[in-house]
């Protein structure tokens, strides 16, 4: 696991996108792992930029996203499908129909969930996947509980992310309160994953993360076990990891 700090959310987001983009010209046809929400956004604005000047080319590349809510469909301009057609996909020149997201009018959760993890398994696993990190440890959807779950799967979403995810909708009553979300046998199947922290308020649980126990409790602490993991944090992200001492460590490796 290697740690790189940057200043800020916009160094984050520039460093991300050289990451994601380097994946992309070294494997025209890589798969990419995607995740949603404002930790992101900024790596994503990016590549548009650079596909823009043609610089990237998205042709042969497929992706999956990590989650979706349940009950929101792609057309919702809150469900994760509408996110990322509107801030990437239709901006850049990658094939629609191999860019991939869990059903969330789907109604059986069984069936949903088969169904996106034999998407995973034709497309070959997934080369690089994009990962942020919850304010309680949480990756996709996977919330603090008494196992990791391993295949795609329902969940119901903790009050604190219900919170957290309030300010993308007009009342905290239209939050849906499931969503499907990858497993930890498909994220950690991954041949390389890139974690993305910004702000203090993530500076808790990516400290838990990278030096805490390897704990349901805490899900992105299962990262700990995978042989391959850049983490690119903002200075607000690292301020407990240099509190322990423990930043200089993960730079050094």
């Amino acid at each position: 696991m290697v740690l790189y700090e940057v200043k800020n959310y916009e160094e984050m987001s520039r460093k991300a996108a050289a990451v994601i983009a380097a994946q992309v010209v070294l494997k025209p046809d890589a798969v990419l792992g995607l995740a949603t929400g404002s930790t992101p956004l900024g790596a994503y604005e990016q590549l548009v930029k650079w596909h823009q000047k043609k610089e990237v080319d998205f042709s042969g590349i497929s992706s999956v996203n990590l989650d979706e809510y349940k009950g929101l469909g792609g057309d919702n301009r809150q469900s994760y499908r509408y996110f990322m057609d509107t801030n990437l996909f239709q901006h850049i020149n990658i094939e629609k129909s191999r860019t991939f997201v869990p059903d969330g009018l789907e109604p059986d959760s069984v069936k949903a969930c088969r169904a996106y993890d034999e998407v995973i398994e034709k497309l070959g696993g997934i080369d690089l996947q994009i990962l942020g990190i919850g304010a309680n440890g949480h990756i996709g959807f996977n919330e603090p509980g008494e196992s990791f779950e391993k295949g795609t799967h329902c969940v119901d979403l903790a009050e604190s992310t219900i919170q957290a995810n309030a300010r993308f909708f007009q009342s905290l009553d239209e939050v849906p309160r499931q969503a499907y979300t990858m497993g930890m046998k498909g994220i950690l199947s991954a041949r390389k994953i890139l974690l993305l922290a910004a702000g203090e308020p993530k500076a808790d649980a990516l400290y838990q993360a990278l030096c805490g126990p390897v704990t349901p409790q805490l899900p992105a602490s299962i990262l700990q076990l995978h042989r391959d993991v850049a983490v690119i944090a903002d200075q607000g992200a690292c301020a407990r990891l240099h509190g322990q001492g423990a930043a200089s460590y993960f730079l050094r490796r």
